[in-house]
């Protein structure tokens, strides 16, 4: 089993890898002083790959807790099991996408709508730098749709779900519920530095944006890890963002 655990690692650290790669299609910002630094001993390309080792560390953490955790509190990663031999659960390819298709249709779906509604008083510095760090679609179908979800689900959610269950002695779903809802909402404060990068005092408007926004799918992708596996989540996570990319093309 511990072998078949260190396969399953091994393919996740691979996905996940290929999502960190990508984040080199995109242009990483870097406040300018730090830029300067870098730029004395590096090439650019060399200060690509430094932002890189951060998100390394995360995904190898992310991806120990979560093998160690996740049988733990009955979380499952039904396709990559078979293939790394663990176990032999019986599970449904179809209702897998199905799920996840779906589920990436509607936070897609919504996250598009909450775009709409608070566009006309984001500000236009928030605008502005948006645009200019906007991710590729490589990052966003590949370190969204992979890397993150190994990041928020499979090693944070996995972790709260374990922590909450001592808590409450069991795993109800009321424990599944708080990992679902904090781990969703971690993430969406992890953007708020973008707005504090835009703007000295960014309004209660923009941070309630930010939060919303960048929950709602979290929340959907946690549910379909709960109830129908990690790879239900990979699939609705990209299928957001393509959702979204249609979407923008009509949002100003």
């Amino acid at each position: 089993m511990k072998k078949n655990k260190l396969i399953l690692g091994i393919i996740l650290f691979v996905i996940g890898l290929f999502g960190i790669a990508s984040i080199l299609t995109m242009d990483i910002p870097i406040p300018a002083e730090v830029e300067a630094l870098l730029k004395a001993e590096f090439t650019s390309f060399q200060i690509k790959l430094i932002t890189l080792v951060n998100p390394i560390m995360m995904l190898v953490i992310s991806i120990v807790i979560g093998t160690i955790l996740y049988q733990k509190v009955n979380l499952r990663a039904p396709i990559l099991e078979k293939f790394s031999g663990i176990g032999d659960i019986p599970f449904n390819y179809s209702e897998i996408l199905i799920y996840g298709v779906f589920g990436g249709v509607l936070s897609g779906a919504l996250i598009s709508g909450f775009s709409l509604i608070f566009n006309p008083i984001l500000p236009l510095e928030f605008k502005e730098l948006g645009a200019s760090i906007k991710p590729s679609l490589a990052a966003r179908f590949l370190y969204g749709g992979f890397t993150e979800e190994i990041l928020m689900r499979f090693g944070l959610m996995t972790f709260l779900v374990w922590l909450c269950s001592k808590i409450f002695k069991g795993t109800k779903p009321i424990v599944y519920w708080i990992a679902i809802i904090i781990a969703a909402v971690v993430f969406a404060i992890g953007h708020f530095p973008v707005a504090f990068q835009a703007i000295e005092k960014p309004s209660i408007e923009l941070l309630t944006y930010i939060l919303i926004a960048n929950s709602t799918g979290g929340i959907i992708f946690g549910w379909l890890y709960w109830e129908k596996g990690l790879e239900s989540a990979f699939v609705a996570h990209i299928f957001a963002h393509v959702v979204m990319v249609l979407a923008e093309q009509f949002i100003i």
